[in-house]
């Protein structure tokens, strides 16, 4: 048994759901701040079940698409559909299964979320095939994963609206009960992503430009490219400040940026040794961090506002 959900964890990269889940479990808790934070325990885990469907439904579709090019590129050469640990009917039955879980959690949650959840669907899977038309994959990439803390707040308010239509108490708390609160946050994970996937991307550089397969890195060259994933990077920690500015947030959170500043800096540094196991580290663990930190610190401004610091 464990040697099972061991093959399948690995099989849709389960560990990668440490980069969009902190994004959308912060958004959640900033949507549900009358209550610390706290949405109960019902909408909570419709919240995971949707996210974890809408993922593993992603990466099973991704993996399914891509073997072809996987079986070529010697650096995925041995993913399970190439090797047939996994076969290809389980396959789809992963997907269609995952998927079923997103909608299905969706109609638990609100009907705004079970409205939307074929969008969340269309998003999360298109990007697999965008490699094969367009420069830009990595921006669908990075709108696949911005769906999770905009969807995550809807889960909670169960409304669509920019500013609520009682202004009652100024233009601040309105904008604190919109939708332009996770759209800051949403677009902060659009550029986050567009930065470290084409420090990703550069693995590929080769392999991408002789068979035909389309990125950012291709187009400009691995030097332009990363110059470019910096300056996402930059955008991203700006947006990150500005989501801190309009939910009021104080010291804790800012001493939390000052890490995920100092851990991009480290990420282009690693990234530009273009040394593969740097590339993996650059990639995987500091983003890892990063959305780990940015979701603490979201938590302790959120929860415990008695611990919300001054810095003036």
């Amino acid at each position: 048994m464990v040697s099972v959900i061991s093959k399948w964890a690995s099989f849709v990269k389960l560990s990668h759901t440490v980069f969009a889940l902190p994004f959308a479990l912060a958004s959640m808790a900033v949507a549900a701040r009358p209550n610390r934070g706290w949405p109960g325990w019902d909408r909570f885990f419709w919240i995971l079940v949707a996210m974890v469907g809408a993922r593993t439904c992603a990466m099973a579709f991704n993996r399914i698409v891509d073997r072809r090019w996987d079986a070529l590129n010697p650096r995925t050469a041995q993913r399970h559909l190439v090797t047939g640990e996994v076969s290809l009917p389980s396959a789809w039955l992963l997907c269609v299964i995952s998927a079923g879980a997103l909608v299905g959690a969706s109609w638990q949650l609100n009907p705004v979320c079970f409205a939307l959840s074929p969008v969340a669907l269309f998003f999360v899977c298109f990007y697999s095939l965008t490699k094969r038309f367009t420069d830009f994959t990595h921006v669908w990439l990075g709108v696949a994963l911005a769906i999770a803390p905009v969807g995550a707040w809807l889960a909670v308010t169960g409304k669509w609206e920019w500013f609520p239509a009682n202004l009652d108490g100024g233009w601040m708390p309105a904008i604190q009960r919109g939708l332009v609160v996770p759209s800051v946050l949403a677009a902060a994970v659009v550029l986050w992503l567009v930065g470290f996937d084409i420090i990703y991307a550069t693995q590929d550089y080769e392999f991408d430009r002789t068979h035909g397969l389309r990125s950012l890195v291709v187009r400009w060259g691995p030097k332009n490219a990363l110059g470019v994933a910096f300056i996402s990077h930059l955008f991203t920690w700006g947006l990150l400040a500005l989501f801190g500015f309009l939910n009021g947030f104080r010291l804790a959170y800012w001493i939390g940026l000052a890490l995920i500043l100092g851990l991009l800096v480290a990420e282009h540094i690693l990234a530009r040794r273009r040394d593969m196991r740097w590339v993996n580290a650059a990639f995987f663990k500091l983003n890892a961090v990063i959305s780990m930190v940015f979701l603490a610190v979201t938590l302790v401004e959120v929860v415990f506002p008695w611990f919300r610091l001054r810095w003036y």
